[in-house]
Protein backbone atom coordinates (compact mmCIF):
# COMPACT_ATOMS: atom_id res chain seq x y z
CA UNK A 1 0.00 0.00 0.00
CA UNK A 2 0.98 3.28 -1.21
CA UNK A 3 2.10 5.70 2.02
CA UNK A 4 0.91 9.24 1.93
CA UNK A 5 2.64 12.00 1.34
CA UNK A 6 2.75 15.49 1.03
CA UNK A 7 -0.75 17.11 1.30
CA UNK A 8 -2.53 13.82 1.09
CA UNK A 9 -0.56 13.09 4.34
CA UNK A 10 -1.59 16.52 6.35
CA UNK A 11 -5.02 16.09 5.32
CA UNK A 12 -5.06 12.94 7.08
CA UNK A 13 -3.63 14.37 9.83
CA UNK A 14 -6.55 16.72 10.09
CA UNK A 15 -8.75 13.92 9.75
CA UNK A 16 -7.56 11.85 12.95
CA UNK A 17 -7.98 15.63 14.93
CA UNK A 18 -11.82 15.92 13.85
CA UNK A 19 -12.65 12.75 14.87
CA UNK A 20 -10.54 12.42 18.15
CA UNK A 21 -13.30 14.49 20.10
CA UNK A 22 -15.58 11.54 19.32
CA UNK A 23 -13.04 8.53 19.99
CA UNK A 24 -12.20 10.10 22.86
CA UNK A 25 -15.57 10.71 24.20
CA UNK A 26 -16.92 6.99 23.09
CA UNK A 27 -13.57 5.80 24.71
CA UNK A 28 -14.16 7.35 28.21
CA UNK A 29 -18.33 7.24 28.49
CA UNK A 30 -18.73 3.93 26.41
CA UNK A 31 -16.20 1.97 25.77
CA UNK A 32 -14.57 2.11 29.06
CA UNK A 33 -17.56 0.97 31.36
CA UNK A 34 -18.57 -1.66 29.19
CA UNK A 35 -15.10 -3.14 29.61
CA UNK A 36 -15.34 -2.52 33.38
CA UNK A 37 -18.93 -3.84 33.75
CA UNK A 38 -17.34 -7.65 32.36
CA UNK A 39 -14.26 -6.66 34.82
CA UNK A 40 -16.31 -6.39 37.58
CA UNK A 41 -18.41 -9.37 37.51
CA UNK A 42 -15.42 -11.73 38.01
CA UNK A 43 -15.27 -9.75 41.61
CA UNK A 44 -17.03 -9.33 44.35
CA UNK A 45 -17.38 -5.36 44.62
CA UNK A 46 -19.37 -3.53 46.74
CA UNK A 47 -20.48 0.28 47.48
CA UNK A 48 -20.23 -0.57 51.00
CA UNK A 49 -16.86 -1.19 51.25
CA UNK A 50 -13.41 -0.44 48.86
CA UNK A 51 -12.13 -3.61 48.79
CA UNK A 52 -12.94 -6.03 46.34
CA UNK A 53 -11.49 -9.76 46.05
CA UNK A 54 -11.65 -12.08 42.48
CA UNK A 55 -14.24 -14.59 42.90
CA UNK A 56 -14.39 -15.89 39.25
CA UNK A 57 -17.71 -17.30 38.25
CA UNK A 58 -19.35 -17.08 41.09
CA UNK A 59 -21.88 -14.52 40.51
CA UNK A 60 -22.74 -16.21 37.47
CA UNK A 61 -23.44 -19.46 38.72
CA UNK A 62 -25.81 -17.03 41.06
CA UNK A 63 -27.35 -15.75 38.52
CA UNK A 64 -28.05 -19.12 36.90
CA UNK A 65 -30.01 -20.01 39.91
CA UNK A 66 -31.50 -16.71 40.96
CA UNK A 67 -35.02 -16.78 40.63
CA UNK A 68 -35.55 -13.65 41.00
CA UNK A 69 -33.46 -12.67 37.88
CA UNK A 70 -35.97 -15.37 35.77
CA UNK A 71 -38.94 -13.43 37.51
CA UNK A 72 -38.04 -10.19 36.24
CA UNK A 73 -37.13 -11.24 33.02
CA UNK A 74 -40.65 -13.76 32.74
CA UNK A 75 -42.13 -9.93 33.69
CA UNK A 76 -40.07 -8.22 30.60
CA UNK A 77 -41.22 -10.23 28.20
CA UNK A 78 -45.04 -10.17 29.71
CA UNK A 79 -44.96 -6.22 29.77
CA UNK A 80 -43.41 -6.55 25.85
CA UNK A 81 -45.45 -8.80 24.54
CA UNK A 82 -48.51 -6.71 25.56
CA UNK A 83 -47.06 -3.82 24.16
CA UNK A 84 -45.82 -5.24 20.97
CA UNK A 85 -48.25 -7.30 19.40
CA UNK A 86 -50.84 -4.37 19.43
CA UNK A 87 -48.46 -1.73 18.37
CA UNK A 88 -47.20 -3.51 15.02
CA UNK A 89 -51.08 -4.88 14.68
CA UNK A 90 -52.78 -1.66 15.10
CA UNK A 91 -49.47 0.80 13.39
CA UNK A 92 -49.53 -1.84 10.05
CA UNK A 93 -53.05 -1.03 9.61
CA UNK A 94 -52.82 2.31 9.70
CA UNK A 95 -49.78 2.16 7.82
CA UNK A 96 -51.44 0.03 5.02
CA UNK A 97 -54.80 2.55 5.43
CA UNK A 98 -52.75 6.19 4.80
CA UNK A 99 -50.52 4.97 2.28
CA UNK A 100 -53.24 3.68 0.01
CA UNK A 101 -52.49 6.18 -3.28
CA UNK A 102 -56.19 5.21 -4.19
CA UNK A 103 -57.54 6.88 -0.85
CA UNK A 104 -55.51 9.69 -1.44
CA UNK A 105 -56.18 11.04 2.35
CA UNK A 106 -55.45 14.38 2.95
CA UNK A 107 -54.00 15.29 6.36
CA UNK A 108 -51.24 12.18 6.23
CA UNK A 109 -48.49 14.05 7.42
CA UNK A 110 -50.06 15.77 10.16
CA UNK A 111 -51.41 12.48 11.09
CA UNK A 112 -47.79 10.87 11.28
CA UNK A 113 -46.66 13.80 13.35
CA UNK A 114 -49.19 13.69 16.28
CA UNK A 115 -48.75 10.04 16.58
CA UNK A 116 -45.39 10.55 16.64
CA UNK A 117 -45.61 13.10 19.83
CA UNK A 118 -45.33 10.86 22.55
CA UNK A 119 -42.27 9.68 21.29
CA UNK A 120 -40.61 12.67 22.26
CA UNK A 121 -41.42 13.19 25.98
CA UNK A 122 -38.82 11.64 28.40
CA UNK A 123 -40.41 8.27 29.80
CA UNK A 124 -39.51 9.50 33.66
CA UNK A 125 -41.81 12.16 33.08
CA UNK A 126 -44.43 10.09 31.59
CA UNK A 127 -44.37 7.53 34.27
CA UNK A 128 -44.37 10.35 36.92
CA UNK A 129 -47.61 11.75 34.74
CA UNK A 130 -49.63 8.07 35.32
CA UNK A 131 -48.39 7.50 38.81
CA UNK A 132 -50.28 11.02 39.43
CA UNK A 133 -53.32 10.12 37.55
CA UNK A 134 -53.71 6.92 38.99
CA UNK A 135 -52.26 7.95 42.48
CA UNK A 136 -49.71 5.73 44.29
CA UNK A 137 -49.35 7.80 47.23
CA UNK A 138 -52.67 8.58 47.95
CA UNK A 139 -55.15 6.88 45.20
CA UNK A 140 -58.54 7.75 47.49
CA UNK A 141 -57.92 11.30 45.85
CA UNK A 142 -56.53 10.34 42.21
CA UNK A 143 -57.77 11.85 39.32
CA UNK A 144 -58.44 8.77 38.09
CA UNK A 145 -61.21 7.74 41.25
CA UNK A 146 -62.59 11.56 41.30
CA UNK A 147 -63.58 11.36 37.40
CA UNK A 148 -65.02 7.64 38.17
CA UNK A 149 -66.69 9.33 40.99
CA UNK A 150 -67.70 12.35 39.18
CA UNK A 151 -69.69 9.50 36.48
CA UNK A 152 -70.91 7.84 39.59
CA UNK A 153 -69.08 4.63 38.77
CA UNK A 154 -69.06 4.04 42.67
CA UNK A 155 -72.52 4.29 43.11
CA UNK A 156 -74.85 1.55 43.93
CA UNK A 157 -78.46 1.05 43.95
CA UNK A 158 -79.58 -1.85 46.00
CA UNK A 159 -83.19 -3.81 45.29
CA UNK A 160 -84.99 -1.40 48.04
CA UNK A 161 -83.85 1.50 46.27
CA UNK A 162 -81.29 2.77 48.88
CA UNK A 163 -77.82 3.90 46.92
CA UNK A 164 -74.47 3.08 48.77
CA UNK A 165 -70.84 4.63 47.34
CA UNK A 166 -68.32 1.86 46.99
CA UNK A 167 -64.86 2.48 47.85
CA UNK A 168 -62.29 4.05 45.64
CA UNK A 169 -60.00 1.19 43.70
CA UNK A 170 -56.57 0.98 44.94
CA UNK A 171 -55.11 0.80 40.61
CA UNK A 172 -51.44 -0.44 41.42
CA UNK A 173 -52.56 -2.99 44.03
CA UNK A 174 -53.44 -5.17 41.15
CA UNK A 175 -51.40 -6.87 38.92
CA UNK A 176 -53.20 -7.24 35.85
CA UNK A 177 -53.72 -3.65 36.14
CA UNK A 178 -50.04 -2.52 36.52
CA UNK A 179 -48.82 -4.55 34.25
CA UNK A 180 -51.35 -3.38 31.29
CA UNK A 181 -50.95 0.02 32.22
CA UNK A 182 -46.77 0.04 31.86
CA UNK A 183 -47.52 -1.87 28.23
CA UNK A 184 -50.24 0.82 27.35
CA UNK A 185 -47.56 3.90 27.93
CA UNK A 186 -44.75 1.79 26.04
CA UNK A 187 -47.45 1.13 23.36
CA UNK A 188 -48.81 4.79 23.27
CA UNK A 189 -44.64 6.05 23.28
CA UNK A 190 -43.49 3.95 20.34
CA UNK A 191 -46.23 3.47 18.20
CA UNK A 192 -46.11 6.78 16.52
CA UNK A 193 -42.22 5.34 15.68
CA UNK A 194 -43.49 2.05 14.15
CA UNK A 195 -46.19 3.32 11.94
CA UNK A 196 -43.41 5.85 10.52
CA UNK A 197 -41.26 3.07 10.14
CA UNK A 198 -43.59 1.20 8.17
CA UNK A 199 -44.76 3.79 6.25
CA UNK A 200 -41.36 4.25 5.23
CA UNK A 201 -41.39 0.52 3.79
CA UNK A 202 -44.36 0.70 2.55
CA UNK A 203 -43.14 4.36 0.36
CA UNK A 204 -40.08 2.57 -0.90
CA UNK A 205 -42.27 -0.23 -2.53
CA UNK A 206 -42.56 0.48 -6.52
CA UNK A 207 -45.44 1.85 -7.36
CA UNK A 208 -45.48 -0.24 -10.70
CA UNK A 209 -46.06 -3.26 -8.59
CA UNK A 210 -49.23 -1.85 -7.50
CA UNK A 211 -50.44 -0.49 -10.77
CA UNK A 212 -49.98 -3.66 -12.19
CA UNK A 213 -51.96 -5.32 -9.74
CA UNK A 214 -54.84 -3.29 -10.32
CA UNK A 215 -54.39 -3.57 -13.75
CA UNK A 216 -55.21 -7.34 -13.17
CA UNK A 217 -58.34 -6.32 -11.16
CA UNK A 218 -56.84 -6.72 -7.54
CA UNK A 219 -58.65 -4.71 -4.65
CA UNK A 220 -56.75 -3.07 -1.58
CA UNK A 221 -56.89 -6.37 0.56
CA UNK A 222 -55.29 -8.03 -2.14
CA UNK A 223 -52.27 -6.24 -2.75
CA UNK A 224 -52.09 -5.80 0.79
CA UNK A 225 -51.60 -9.47 1.37
CA UNK A 226 -49.78 -10.41 -2.01
CA UNK A 227 -47.33 -7.31 -2.42
CA UNK A 228 -47.15 -4.95 0.65
CA UNK A 229 -46.45 -7.52 3.70
CA UNK A 230 -44.31 -9.53 1.74
CA UNK A 231 -42.68 -6.77 1.04
CA UNK A 232 -42.63 -5.35 4.60
CA UNK A 233 -40.80 -8.31 5.67
CA UNK A 234 -37.42 -6.72 6.18
CA UNK A 235 -38.74 -3.71 8.06
CA UNK A 236 -41.25 -5.80 10.42
CA UNK A 237 -38.04 -7.77 11.00
CA UNK A 238 -35.99 -4.41 11.69
CA UNK A 239 -38.76 -3.61 14.07
CA UNK A 240 -38.94 -6.64 15.76
CA UNK A 241 -35.23 -6.65 16.83
CA UNK A 242 -35.13 -3.26 17.94
CA UNK A 243 -38.51 -3.64 19.79
CA UNK A 244 -37.36 -6.77 21.66
CA UNK A 245 -33.61 -5.22 22.48
CA UNK A 246 -35.69 -1.63 23.51
CA UNK A 247 -37.98 -3.98 26.08
CA UNK A 248 -35.11 -5.62 27.52
CA UNK A 249 -34.06 -2.22 28.79
CA UNK A 250 -37.42 -1.39 29.90
CA UNK A 251 -36.72 1.09 33.01
CA UNK A 252 -37.77 4.52 33.98
CA UNK A 253 -41.04 3.41 33.39
CA UNK A 254 -41.71 0.42 35.38
CA UNK A 255 -38.91 1.82 38.02
CA UNK A 256 -41.23 5.17 38.64
CA UNK A 257 -44.65 4.13 38.34
CA UNK A 258 -44.93 2.48 41.48
CA UNK A 259 -42.34 2.08 44.74
CA UNK A 260 -38.59 1.93 42.50
CA UNK A 261 -38.94 -1.69 43.19
CA UNK A 262 -41.45 -3.06 40.64
CA UNK A 263 -44.51 -3.16 43.35
CA UNK A 264 -47.07 -4.86 43.39
CA UNK A 265 -45.52 -8.49 44.24
CA UNK A 266 -42.63 -7.30 42.11
CA UNK A 267 -44.99 -7.94 38.78
CA UNK A 268 -43.36 -5.39 36.46
CA UNK A 269 -40.08 -5.77 38.05
CA UNK A 270 -38.10 -6.06 35.03
CA UNK A 271 -34.06 -6.86 34.16
CA UNK A 272 -32.94 -3.50 34.07
CA UNK A 273 -34.73 -2.31 37.16
CA UNK A 274 -33.31 -5.72 38.96
CA UNK A 275 -30.29 -4.45 38.28
CA UNK A 276 -30.31 -1.43 39.38
CA UNK A 277 -32.00 -2.47 42.45
CA UNK A 278 -28.86 -5.16 42.99
CA UNK A 279 -26.12 -3.04 41.84
CA UNK A 280 -27.34 0.46 43.81
CA UNK A 281 -30.10 -0.17 46.13
CA UNK A 282 -28.11 -3.48 47.56
CA UNK A 283 -25.09 -2.19 47.04
CA UNK A 284 -23.43 -4.85 44.88
CA UNK A 285 -21.95 -3.74 42.10
CA UNK A 286 -20.15 -6.76 40.84
CA UNK A 287 -23.83 -8.87 40.76
CA UNK A 288 -25.32 -5.71 38.96
CA UNK A 289 -22.47 -6.19 36.38
CA UNK A 290 -22.89 -9.74 35.88
CA UNK A 291 -26.79 -9.16 35.41
CA UNK A 292 -25.97 -6.85 32.53
CA UNK A 293 -24.23 -9.41 31.11
CA UNK A 294 -26.52 -11.69 31.53
CA UNK A 295 -29.26 -9.79 29.70
CA UNK A 296 -26.81 -9.21 27.10
CA UNK A 297 -26.49 -12.81 26.56
CA UNK A 298 -30.24 -13.14 26.29
CA UNK A 299 -30.73 -10.72 24.05
CA UNK A 300 -27.90 -11.51 21.92
CA UNK A 301 -29.55 -15.24 21.59
CA UNK A 302 -32.92 -13.95 21.02
CA UNK A 303 -32.14 -11.77 18.69
CA UNK A 304 -30.01 -14.79 16.58
CA UNK A 305 -33.25 -16.80 17.28
CA UNK A 306 -35.61 -14.10 15.28
CA UNK A 307 -33.21 -13.60 12.90
CA UNK A 308 -33.02 -17.45 12.01
CA UNK A 309 -36.75 -18.38 11.96
CA UNK A 310 -37.47 -15.20 9.96
CA UNK A 311 -35.20 -14.54 7.40
CA UNK A 312 -36.19 -14.81 3.88
CA UNK A 313 -35.49 -18.65 2.94
CA UNK A 314 -35.71 -18.34 -0.68
CA UNK A 315 -32.92 -15.35 -0.56
CA UNK A 316 -30.94 -17.43 1.76
CA UNK A 317 -30.70 -20.61 -0.87
CA UNK A 318 -29.79 -18.53 -4.16
CA UNK A 319 -27.04 -17.35 -1.95
CA UNK A 320 -25.80 -20.60 -0.88
CA UNK A 321 -26.89 -21.97 -4.45
CA UNK A 322 -25.90 -19.23 -6.49
CA UNK A 323 -27.74 -17.29 -8.60
CA UNK A 324 -28.83 -19.47 -12.07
Amino acid sequence: MRKPVGHEARTNRYGYLFVAPFVIVFCIFNLWPTVNTFILAFFNARMDRFTQEFIGLDNFKRLITDQYFWGALKNTFIIWGFNFIPQLGIALLFAIYLSDTRLNLAGRGLFRAVVYLPNLLTAASVAILFRYLFGEAGYEKAPANQFLRAIGFFNEVLPNGEMIIRDPINFFRSVPFTRGLVAFIQWWMWYGHTLILLMAGITSIPESLYESAIVDGANSRQTSFYITLPLLRPMMLFILVTSMIGGMQMFEIPRLITNLQGSPNYSIRTTVVYQFNSAFDFRNLSYGAAISIGIFIVTIFLAMLIFFFLQDRSELKKKKGGVR
